[in-house]
């Protein structure tokens, strides 16, 4: 119903995700964000499996839910694997995560976010939500017909698992492609609630540099040729170009199985974090240094 997937305000709540650096070693910035927020713990393969442990750690310890990334291509083998999920779900306090095949340079042998699920131990080791990805743009090196294979698989999988599962976008720039692809989904049979990836404020030349290495170089054109492309140079992006028209489909398709909005915050996490309280998307209760059973 629209009153569940809208907030008071008719705004989609939002998630956003930070790089373990930023968690550990800017931690004051987490003040910004709300209690009860999912943010996702990035895994570039740039950051030890310490650092990834204990940024999970410091926002559980916030109140704050972590949702860290698991690239299966990151993993040498299934015991390696096996390790990373016990650290974060024991030492870090993580009972969600993100599924997602990732990069390396030499892959081991989980290769896709399928092999993951495939290997039962986010059920066997604690983790109570998985989330997944979505490509409302397509994905670079992979057809159409094997994107649909994968989620179909994927449905099978949440049937056998404790878990729930959602789908976590990449972020794009057209309203209009997202509530195609949406559509798309929906004919396919998808079941999954759909949280839509937006990129937060930045500066277009930001924005450029990110959207080239996410090959959603179409998206940004759109936008680009809509606004006038240098007047949007200039100015810097406004999301909620793209937000406001997915809360318009939400009030309008109650049955929409879009449910919040993902925050990439390309910007800065400040920045994010000041035009999501400002938007009403957060609200502006600070997240609690305290830890949950402090606070009980």
């Amino acid at each position: 119903m629209t009153e569940q997937r809208l907030l008071a305000n008719g705004r989609l709540a939002a998630s956003t995700e930070m790089s373990p650096k930023q968690v550990v070693e800017k931690s004051e910035v987490l003040v910004n964000i709300p209690t009860g927020t999912q943010v996702y713990v990035t895994d570039l393969g740039n950051a030890s499996e310490d650092m990834i442990v204990h940024a999970t750690r410091t926002l559980t310890d916030r109140n704050l839910i972590a949702v860290p990334h698991m690239a299966a291509r990151r993993y040498p083998s299934l015991e390696a694997f096996e390790r990373r999920i016990t650290r974060l779900t024991q030492e870090g306090g993580a009972t969600e995560v993100l599924a997602i095949a990732g990069e390396a340079e030499k892959a081991g042998p989980l290769t896709s976010s399928v092999a993951l699920l495939e290997t039962g131990l986010f059920d066997k080791l604690g983790i109570r939500k998985i989330a997944v990805a979505g490509h409302p743009e397509g994905a670079p090196d992979i057809n159409p017909d094997a994107i649909r294979s994968f989620l179909m698989r994927k449905h099978e999988l949440a049937a056998e698992s404790d878990a729930d599962f959602r789908i976590v976008t990449q972020f794009g720039f057209d309203p209009h492609r997202v509530s195609l692809w949406l559509d798309e989904l929906r004919d396919w049979g998808n079941a999954f609630p759909v949280h839509i990836g937006v990129a937060g404020p930045a500066k277009m030349t930001t924005l450029l540099k990110y959207a080239a290495f996410a090959g959603v170089e179409n998206s940004l054109n759109f936008l680009k040729k809509r606004g006038g492309a240098v007047v949007s140079m200039l100015a810097g992006y406004d999301p909620n170009t793209m937000v406001e028209p997915l809360e318009t489909r939400v009030t309008s398709q109650p049955g929409a199985q879009l449910e919040q909005i993902h925050v990439y915050p390309f910007g800065g996490i400040q920045k994010t974090a000041d035009w999501l309280h400002g938007r009403g998307s957060w609200s502006f209760q600070p997240s609690s240094s305290l830890t949950a059973n402090e606070s009980a």
